[in-house]
C-alpha cells in the first residue's frame, strides 16, 4: 500500500469508532504511523471529523422525534405527513453537511495548525519507539542535542522529579521535536514503559501557538494535555486522567 491509496482508503475513516478493526483501515494507519507527510494529513482528516461531528451535534432534533420513532416500531403504523417531512429535514441536513463540509474546511485558511500538532503528537504515545531508553535525564539531553532537537528545555520542578525513561526526536512540518517519556508510578499494560509525555519545539515552529506561560489543559484525543509557551519553547505534556492528575506534575 502507498501513500495515495493509504489516503483513499483513510476518507471514510472515523477516529474513535470501529473503522479502525477493519484490516485495510488498520493497514493504512500503520502505514501513517511510519510516514510524517500522511501522519500530518491523517491528523488534519481527524481534526475535520472531529469539528464535523460537533456541527452535527448542533443540529437540533424535532420535538416528539424519540416517541415518534418508538411507537412506529411498537405498532407500525404511518407517521403523519408533517412528522415526516421533519425527519426529512434532519437528513436533508445531515447528508447536507456530509456533502458540503469538504469544501466548506478546504475554503477555511489554515489557521489550525497549533490544533493539528497537538493532535498529532497525542496520537505518537499510542504506538511509538523511543530512540534512546535511559532513566538518566543527562543522556536524554545530550542524544537530543546531537540530533539537533531541542534540548535546553525548562521543566517543572514536579517533573523534573519523574521517572524518565526515555525520549524520541520527531519531525513537525520541518522542525525537530523533542518527545520525552515518563513514567508516574501507576500500574503500566503489558509492553508499555510510559504514561507521561513531553513535547517540546521551537515556538515559532508552530503556526498559532498559545502565547502563555500560564498552562492550559484540553483534552487532546485520548490524553489530557497541559500547553505553555517559556522563552522560545512551546511545551505539551499529556498523560491519560483528567486534569488534576497532569497538575501533579507542573
Amino acid at each position: 500500500m502507498n501513500r495515495d491509496e493509504a489516503k483513499n482508503i483513510l476518507l471514510l475513516y472515523r477516529p474513535g469508532t470501529a473503522d479502525a478493526d477493519d484490516p485495510q483501515v488498520a493497514e493504512a494507519l500503520a502505514l501513517a504511523k511510519r510516514d510524517a507527510e500522511l501522519m500530518d494529513w491523517l491528523a488534519a482528516h481527524c481534526a475535520r471529523q472531529e469539528a464535523l461531528r460537533a456541527k452535527f451535534r448542533q443540529i437540533t432534533v424535532p420535538a416528539g422525534l424519540k416517541e415518534q420513532i418508538i411507537i412506529e416500531e411498537a405498532a407500525h403504523k404511518r407517521i403523519s405527513s408533517r412528522r415526516r417531512n421533519a425527519l426529512l429535514a434532519v437528513a436533508a441536513i445531515g447528508v447536507a453537511l456530509i456533502v458540503l463540509a469538504p469544501l466548506w474546511f478546504a475554503r477555511q485558511p489554515r489557521d489550525d495548525t497549533f490544533a493539528i500538532y497537538q493532535s498529532r503528537m497525542a496520537r505518537l504515545t499510542l504506538s511509538y519507539r523511543m530512540d534512546l531508553t535511559t532513566n538518566n535525564p543527562a543522556q536524554i539531553r545530550a542524544y537530543l542535542a546531537v540530533n539537533n532537537a531541542p534540548a535546553d528545555y525548562v521543566l517543572p520542578s514536579p517533573l523534573e522529579k519523574t521517572t524518565t525513561t526515555g525520549c524520541a526526536v520527531e519531525n513537525w512540518r520541518g522542525a525537530k521535536v523533542s518527545m520525552v517519556c515518563f513514567r508516574t508510578g501507576r500500574p503500566l499494560p503489558p509492553g508499555q514503559s510510559s504514561d507521561l509525555w513531553l513535547f517540546v519545539i521551537d515556538r515559532v515552529a508552530v503556526k498559532d501557538a498559545p502565547d502563555t506561560g500560564a498552562p492550559r489543559f484540553a483534552q487532546v484525543n485520548n490524553l489530557m494535555t497541559a500547553t505553555w509557551t517559556a522563552g522560545d519553547k512551546l511545551y505539551v505534556l499529556g498523560t491519560e486522567g483528567d486534569e488534576a492528575v497532569l497538575r501533579q506534575y507542573l
